[in-house]
Parts: structure tokens; C-alpha cells; sequence
């Protein structure tokens, strides 16, 4: 009995994994794809102040109406900006890794996304508002790499919970974040389990789309915090279910688990060792519970309404590890 189990097993570990391959020797067979990178933070603060008006015809929407030219050339003789210019310069003075990471990324995109137009990247120095790491529009991806210089960089005066994804291999993750964002059907209800599928759903993008990131880096967690949620899967649901918080209209409960926080709030003392947003991870555990046991195709899934995906997913908490 415990051969034909253990063959069973066996059998569908292969099965998963050609399913795998599969996919994936499809993505390789997509041609080439140029990506485009355009450093406009090393073009910004190398070109001389007299030269300001070239680069405002290049790249007129970095420079909004109505702010004097003085502006811009003192932002460039600046030595704290110059300091920043300068450590980023240090981080990223190679950019083939990253560029390497855009091509497999977008290769990806085609392969799920057909239509999907491949983007031009420009690099800039911003004004350190982790809220917009990466704008995604349908042709340009801007990405501010002054949030990519490593959590422990001496610039960063910030709670650890977000200096924690401050790091380089972020930036991709980042870039799909805003990505679904135009592929997601938008939140509907305002209930708790709407907002825990909708990023589900924008996190089971990254399983397809980043197929070789941990989930740690899928959702900006430690290794540690994704295993406190592993270990209290089934303490999370039941949590949920008796406080009949899944269809709760409460907005209080975002904030609790959803939105980016130090820790999550059950108002009990596992709060200390819980990470934030458990409830998105949660979400992305059904998406990916109702995907195992459904026949649909991703733009289907994209589209659905929370409370269908939720009772079609036969979800089922794996029990605490003690």
C-alpha cells in the first residue's frame, strides 16, 4: 500500500513538473524581446545645468508647467542629491542582471498576455514615496531606484516593515504589482474576503509571472514571516470564520489585514510575531486553492467576483504545525 502511495506521489510531482516544463519551453520559444532602458536619473544629474532644456524636450513629463528652471538646476548641484545619485550609481552601476530580469519578465507577459505591448524603462531618482516604487503605463514602466538600495542603507529612515522590501530583487515584484492592476477586475464589494481575493489574485500573477521568486519575495515577506503563516494557516481562518469577518463591511478591517503594516492586528498576543497583510495571504491561498480545483482560463479568473472564486475553491487550511 505505502509503494503504490508513494508511486502515486510519485507520478504527480512528474506530472506537475512537465506541466511546468511545459510552460515554461513555451516562454523560451517567444522571440527575443528588446527592452528598452533609458537611465534618465544618470542623465538627469550628468548633464551640465546649461544643458536643462535639452533634456526637458526629451523628457518633458519629468518636468511639470510652472516650475522655474532654477528648480531643476539646483536640484542637480544639490549635495544630498548628489550623495543619493551617487550610492544608487554605486548599487546599480552594472544594470545587466536587472535588464536580464525585464526580458524573462516579459516573456512572460506574452506568453499570458498576448496583446500586452512591451514597455520602455526609465530609471529615476524620486523623492523616496514608497507608495509609487514602480508606475506601470501601458507603454513606459518608471521605476524610482532610490527604493532599491538594500534595507540597511543609511538613508533609510524608516519603520523596518518597509526598509525590509527596499531591496533590489523587489523591483520585479513591484513592476507586476501595477501590472495587474489593469488585468484585475476591480474590487466590487467592500466586504474583507473582496479585498483578500483581489490580491490573491494579483499575487497568484506572480507565481505565473516571476515562476523562480519565493513566495517570500512574491509578497515582500521574510522566509520567517512566511513560515508563521504556514504554521498558523488554520488559526488565521478560524479566526476569521467565528468573528464572521470574511463578509464584514467593516473598513477597520484593512487596515487590520490587508494594508502595509508592522504587524497584523487579531487584538491577541500573536500580533508580536505576526507579520502584516496576513489577510492577503490568506487570499492568495484560496486563489490558488480554487485554480488547483477549477478548469478556467486566467483572464476568466481575473474577472471573477471574490465570493464565487471563495466557494468554488474547495479552500481547506492547512491544519497548525505545532
Amino acid at each position: 500500500m505505502k509503494r503504490i502511495i508513494f508511486l502515486i506521489t510519485v507520478a504527480i510531482t512528474l506530472i506537475s513538473c512537465d506541466k511546468k516544463s511545459k510552460v515554461e519551453k513555451a516562454v523560451e520559444q517567444i522571440p527575443a524581446i528588446e527592452i528598452k532602458v533609458e537611465r534618465f536619473d544618470k542623465l538627469f544629474f550628468e548633464t551640465p545645468p546649461q544643458d536643462l532644456s535639452k533634456l526637458k524636450k526629451e523628457f518633458p513629463f519629468f518636468f511639470p508647467a510652472g516650475n522655474d528652471d532654477a528648480v531643476w538646476t539646483n536640484k542637480m548641484k544639490d549635495p544630498i542629491w548628489r550623495e543619493l545619485y551617487s550610492e544608487v550609481q554605486k548599487k546599480f552601476a552594472n544594470f545587466e542582471p536587472v535588464h536580464k530580469e525585464f526580458e524573462t519578465l516579459f516573456k512572460h507577459m506574452k506568453y499570458y498576455f498576448p496583446e500586452t505591448k512591451t514597455p520602455k524603462i526609465i530609471t529615476v531618482i524620486s523623492e523616496m514615496d514608497y507608495n509609487n516604487k514602480v508606475i506601470y503605463a501601458d507603454s513606459l514602466v518608471i521605476i524610482s531606484l532610490e527604493l532599491y538600495l538594500g534595507k540597511d542603507h543609511k538613508f533609510y529612515q524608516f519603520p523596518k516593515y518597509l526598509k525590509q522590501n527596499f531591496e533590489q530583487n523587489q523591483i520585479m515584484p513591484d513592476i507586476v504589482s501595477n501590472f495587474s492592476i489593469k488585468k484585475i477586475a476591480p474590487i466590487a464589494d467592500k466586504n474583507l474576503l473582496s479585498q483578500m481575493i483581489y490580491f490573491g489574485k494579483q499575487l497568484y500573477l506572480k507565481d505565473l509571472l516571476l515562476p523562480d521568486y519565493s513566495d517570500a519575495d512574491k509578497i515582500g515577506y521574510t522566509p520567517k514571516q512566511i513560515l508563521w503563516c504556514q504554521e498558523n494557516e488554520s488559526y488565521m481562518w478560524r479566526y476569521f470564520l467565528e468573528k464572521e469577518m470574511l463578509y464584514s463591511d467593516d473598513q477597520k478591517l484593512n487596515t487590520r489585514f490587508i494594508t502595509l503594516a508592522p504587524f497584523s492586528k487579531f487584538y491577541l498576543e500573536i500580533d508580536n510575531d505576526s507579520p502584516g497583510r496576513v489577510g492577503t495571504w490568506i487570499g492568495w491561498q484560496i486563489v490558488r486553492s480554487y485554480m488547483k480545483n477549477n478548469e478556467v482560463t486566467l483572464p476568466q479568473l481575473l474577472k471573477m467576483n471574490a465570493k464565487e472564486i471563495f466557494e468554488k475553491s474547495k479552500y481547506k487550511p492547512n491544519k497548525n504545525v505545532e
